[in-house]
């Protein structure tokens, strides 16, 4: 089949990729950069030397799904290792394929949902959250868009791109709901475990739930390229490992050295983060406390981007390719199928993001002119 061009990544890989690079990269998901130096100078530092260039165990070796368990208070028996949460993903969407079946999303979503879905031969149909209501997500508002067709069901909480967050009793009544209709809920956890709010344990051991995550986000290691699926069901659990055997066959042991090793030493890689978002996040607060540049948004209550939208409607690529003139990147809305809104990655840089919002401000000054 012919897959539909990734606009978000063409968008961020013309610039970031860019020589030079854009200068403040505020379309980015991810937090802070690291490199594989200070990853290894953490606690009692790692040694990748003497790892063997083989293969790893299909389902991941034990060292690394036992510190994947401990980080979302899960079994190690139920995780299996993947190339990024993508793989994942496909790997669960190629297994719930039948004939005629479809799959439930979330509308705005992470746009590679859809995409994989159609590469499999499962249709990909959406529940919305509203702006209006702050990109709310509830359980009855995704139960009433299942059908007969419903072959397995997309919760993404944090929330890419609005940083919206399902409450777990909402993941909770969910998960139970779809089990009686035999469906079962995938929660998208990749920027857990960055709340603003309560914080809120992993969806990992609620039943019918198969947790999906990774390194990129929350943890902001996206070139370690480590991802995870979390479930209990021991018959599904061995059919994931098969796929991922035909897929990939295993990862690569030195990089699940470095990821168990990252993931033993979250707090301080989380500590960097949350310090960085929290900062970037209170510097948003004063740039939308100013409503004269029509650009209005919903708070995030979780992850590293927010999704402002202009009020008067207009298609906002034209406002992200003057700012990326500037040497500011938004991701423009249309990458999300939503022409009025941008992305703003708030958690990768800091140091300079109050200069960036300075060329923001000027910037919607300009365009209101």
């Amino acid at each position: 089949m012919d897959l539909p061009s990734f606009k978000l990544d063409h968008w961020l890989s013309k610039y970031d990729f860019a020589t030079p690079p854009i200068t403040h990269n505020l379309a980015s998901s991810t937090g802070p950069r690291w490199t594989v130096g200070e990853l290894r100078a953490l606690g009692d530092g790692v040694s990748v030397e003497d790892t063997i260039l083989s293969y790893a165990p299909p389902e991941g070796g034990r060292a690394l799904r036992e510190a994947v368990a401990d980080f979302h208070g899960a079994d190690p028996d139920w995780v299996v290792t993947t190339t990024g949460a993508s793989e994942a993903l496909s790997i669960l969407f190629c297994l719930f394929e039948r004939p005629g079946a479809t799959v439930l999303l979330p509308d705005p979503g992470y746009p590679a949902y859809a995409a994989m879905a159609e590469a499999w031969r499962l249709g990909p149909r959406v529940y919305p959250l509203d702006r209006s209501d702050r990109f709310s997500q509830r359980a009855d508002a995704v139960l009433a868009r299942v059908d007969a067709s419903t072959s397995a069901v997309v919760v993404n909480t944090p929330h890419n791109p609005s940083g919206s967050v399902m409450p777990r009793a909402d993941l909770v009544r969910l998960a139970k709901a779809l089990g009686e209709r035999g469906i079962p809920l995938i929660v998208d956890e990749v920027y857990h475990p960055l709340y603003f709010g309560e914080y809120q344990a992993s969806a990992a051991g609620i039943e019918n739930v198969i947790v999906t995550s990774d390194l990129s986000k929350a943890m902001s290691l996206p070139g370690l390229r480590t991802g995870w699926l979390i479930d209990m069901d021991p018959a599904r659990r061995a059919r994931i490992v098969d796929a991922r055997s035909y897929f990939t066959i295993s990862g690569s042991p030195p990089l699940e050295c470095l990821a168990a090793h990252a993931l033993r030493h979250s707090a301080a890689i989380l500590a960097r983060l949350e310090k960085v978002a929290g900062a970037n996040l209170a510097l948003l607060d004063h740039l939308f406390a100013d409503d004269r540049h029509g650009l209005r948004w919903a708070r995030p209550q979780g992850g590293t981007t927010a999704y402002p939208w202009f009020e008067d409607g207009r298609d906002s690529r034209s406002f992200c390719e003057a700012l990326a003139v500037s040497g500011v990147l938004f991701a423009p809305g249309d990458c999300f199928g939503d022409p009025s809104h941008v992305r703003i990655g708030y958690a990768q840089h800091d140091e300079d993001f109050q200069q960036a919002l300075a060329i923001v401000s000027d910037t919607l000054r300009k365009e209101g002119q």
